[in-house]
């Protein structure tokens, strides 16, 4: 549709009226056809009758009230000529509350900074034209009103979350209720501690556990909900590592690394077939999958925070039961490689648009990383530890994801630098069970051929050798 705009002034002076007339001829270069009084008032017309016609023609789409003192002044007074004209827009709107046909033009402003705007206008929202440099500034902001093409358009409405959609809200509170009572318990010196955790960690279990599927998806797209659930996870995720972070600086004890290992093994049933159905997709539970994963890494960069080394031996060497819906043969257990995940569904969610993501995986627990305390760089430190250990053991593989987002920069991690001295290597030692630094760098070489580190690429820094400072480990007296 053609835009047709009508000029509304006041003949101030020649001056403002060749300024209209530059207006006028500027709009009309834009495409806009431009009815105004010097152009298309001809001797023998009626002037008033000519306002009329120009403020209630259908085919205006739009009048600009360029507003000055003189205008203003004329406009409210109710003066011929302006007056009129004036008497004429104000009944349109009134009339017409809603309608955006008439733009306030404001060219002129008291001493107070108010523009001179008449009553009927003071409520309407108005584009400053007071001087060259503002009409350069908006004159893009009249020309999209006009054609109706604002630059910020809001964004179509989209599907309600899939949280909103569910039938059954999950209460989130009670797993950080559980934990604060727990806290409570070991500061008190309560007698029972074990009951306290336990309680806490069968109400984390428990939690995520609802959020299992248990049946065909009913979604538009299963990477949304995926995406929706890992969100929901991030809850629970958080308050296991509150809980390791606490009760491994606080009151470190038997019991703690006890705990840890049958809850490991609790955590690792979640992206499980549950035992009593028999159709399952591995991909029903991939939100699952990424959260055991990510909750693993953030275990281990958590016990390398408080220092746990003897824990953080017995979390690695640990056989762990394999779930009942997933053994095969007589083989009943696994390594750490356990709790390993990846996704292939949120490719084409977390992707920006034309490229491919090197680990979906990785890119969400970046993007959920969201504590200070254990920071996303800890959790690199934490891959890269598990990757050393999975060197030492040829039963176990393991693909440090996380690593795609490390760089030269922050190739520097505390656990690995700290142990070029000698009496630190020996906590990095209780780790791996190597107290010498040769046979562990021998380890780790073999570890790097049998795991094919050489034929892994994409990685933005890929010396992991380096990034283990293996070279340097217990040199240093």
């Amino acid at each position: 549709m053609s835009q047709k705009v009508f000029i509304s002034y006041s003949w101030s002076s020649p001056t403002h009226q060749s300024l209209i007339q530059q207006w006028a001829e500027r709009l009309i270069d834009d495409g806009i056809d431009v009815i105004l009084d010097i152009y298309d008032l001809k001797e023998g017309h009626d002037k008033y009758a000519f306002m009329e016609k120009m403020v209630t023609d259908e085919s205006v789409t739009h009048v600009l009230v360029v507003c000055d003192q003189r205008y203003t002044e004329k406009a409210d007074a109710r003066e011929a000529g302006v007056g009129t004209e004036s008497q004429i827009i104000s009944r349109e709107v009134y009339e017409k509350v809603q309608q955006s046909k008439f733009i306030p033009i404001a060219c002129q402003f008291d001493e107070s900074g108010t523009p001179y705007l008449p009553i009927f206008l003071k409520s309407r929202i108005w584009i400053d034209f007071s001087t060259p440099e503002a009409v350069n500034g908006n004159w893009e902001r009249l020309i999209r009103l006009i054609y109706d093409k604002p630059l910020h358009e809001k964004p179509k409405l989209g599907k309600p979350p899939i949280y909103i959609t569910n039938d059954v809200a999950i209460p989130t509170s009670r797993t950080k209720v559980k934990l604060d009572t727990f806290k409570q318990a070991i500061l008190q010196g309560k007698n029972g501690l074990r009951l306290y955790r336990q309680d806490f960690l069968d109400s984390c279990i428990s939690y995520a556990d609802e959020l299992r599927i248990r049946e065909r998806p009913n979604v538009s797209s299963l990477g949304e909900k995926i995406l929706e659930d890992t969100k929901k996870l991030m809850l629970v995720r958080n308050n296991i590592v509150d809980w390791v972070l606490f009760e491994s600086n606080t009151s470190p004890s038997s019991e703690f690394s006890e705990s840890l290992i049958p809850f490991l093994e609790s955590l690792r049933e979640l992206k499980s077939r549950p035992p009593e159905f028999n159709t399952w997709s591995s991909v029903w539970a991939e939100a699952h999958s990424l959260f055991v994963y990510e909750t693993f890494l953030y275990i281990i960069a958590a016990l390398i925070k408080t220092q746990s080394f003897q824990v953080l031996h017995e979390v690695f060497t640990t056989h762990y039961l394999i779930p009942s819906s997933e053994r095969h043969s007589d083989n009943a257990f696994d390594t750490f490689q356990t709790f390993y995940g990846y996704s292939d569904t949120l490719q084409s969610i977390l992707a920006p648009e034309g490229q491919k993501l090197h680990s979906p995986a990785a890119e969400l627990i970046r993007r959920n990383a969201d504590r200070e305390d254990v920071s996303f760089k800890t959790i690199l430190e934490a891959d890269l530890l598990i990757l050393m250990m999975a060197c030492l053991d040829a039963s176990t593989r393991w693909y440090p994801q996380t690593l795609y987002y490390a760089s030269y920069e922050s190739r520097d991690y505390h656990l690995f630098l700290r142990s070029t001295q000698v009496s630190y290597f020996m906590k990095l030692a209780i780790i791996t069970g190597v107290d010498d630094a040769n046979k562990l760098r021998d380890a780790v070489k073999n570890g790097f051929e049998r795991l094919g580190v050489q034929k892994w690429y994409n990685f933005h820094y890929q010396n992991f050798w380096e990034m283990m400072n293996m070279d340097k480990l217990g040199t240093l007296k």
